[in-house]
């Protein structure tokens, strides 16, 4: 068993044990067992899922780190919503947004369109979970 905590600046989002915990950091997804060997990454936007007694739970995810030492994973996250909590309209205006800001910037460096990129995949991430 793991222990999966999940914390924003503002909240608690989640402190269950799991028995499987994935999670999208800045070089892929990377999935965490029982006795996962010390790992800090830090957090791409995504969806986190973890699976207790064969059901899976996802919640999406931006920015922050994640932390695992022994069998205990911390994500310290930006911001971090389950299904029950994501505005679909909101998702959907933020990825109309970040879609035109990208479509505007076409010529712009990689580096000064990297928010847009976040921002549409943070959106993605929250639609994703809420099944739309």
């Amino acid at each position: 068993m793991l222990k999966l905590e999940i914390v924003t600046p503002e909240r608690k989002v989640l402190d269950t044990s799991v028995d499987t915990v994935t999670v999208p950091t800045a070089s892929g997804e990377a999935g965490i067992l029982p006795n996962h060997a010390p790992l800090v990454s830090a957090l791409k936007p995504g969806v986190l899922t973890y699976s207790n007694g064969g059901s899976v739970e996802r919640i999406a995810v931006a920015g922050g780190f994640v932390e695992v030492s022994g069998n205990k994973v911390s994500v310290l996250a930006d911001e971090a919503e389950t299904a029950d909590e994501v505005s679909i309209e909101a998702a959907r205006a933020e990825r109309e947004a970040a879609e035109k800001g990208l479509a505007s910037a076409i010529n712009q460096p990689f580096e000064e369109t990297e928010h847009l990129r976040d921002q549409l995949e943070t959106a993605n991430a929250r639609l994703q979970i809420a099944g739309k």
